[in-house]
């Protein structure tokens, strides 16, 4: 396999991988927050860093057929989510090219704090983690 070089983002904010925190994307390339999965909730970005992609192919979704190629994390290999190839549709044409991470395998970094990504909503970057927070890193 060869040796693997990561991209480091400089951003105030951006997303990571939940698993590793491998740097994936900046907060700035979200294009959309109100797309779903078959986890919950996830995220349109314009492009991201340090990740691999699987093999293309169709899939039926709720905006229709489209032909996409999961994307892994490049370090831990955990797949964050998915790549539109090609919209069928006319009105889809705009997700071609860009990617989805789903909201369950990143986590967003403001700063030196860290969120799981779910949460972006309503952040109180002063609250300190209590023992409730077993799963949290």
């Amino acid at each position: 396999m060869g040796r693997v070089f990561l991209v480091e983002l400089q951003s105030r904010s951006f997303y990571k991988c939940r698993f590793c925190h491998t740097h994936l994307a900046p907060s700035d390339n979200i294009l959309s927050w109100s797309f779903n999965c078959r986890r919950g909730r996830a995220y349109l970005f314009s492009d991201v860093v340090n990740i691999t992609l699987g093999h293309q192919e169709d899939k039926m979704m709720l905006s229709g057929l489209h032909t996409v190629e999961d994307i892994f994390c490049v370090c831990c290999g955990q797949i964050l989510g998915w790549k539109y190839v090609a919209a069928h549709d006319r009105n889809q044409k705009y997700k071609e090219g860009k990617f989805v991470l789903e909201s369950t395998a990143i986590l967003i970094h403001f700063s030196n704090r860290w969120r799981i990504a779910e949460a972006t909503e309503e952040l109180n970057l002063d609250a300190c983690a209590g023992s409730s927070d077993a799963d949290t890193p």
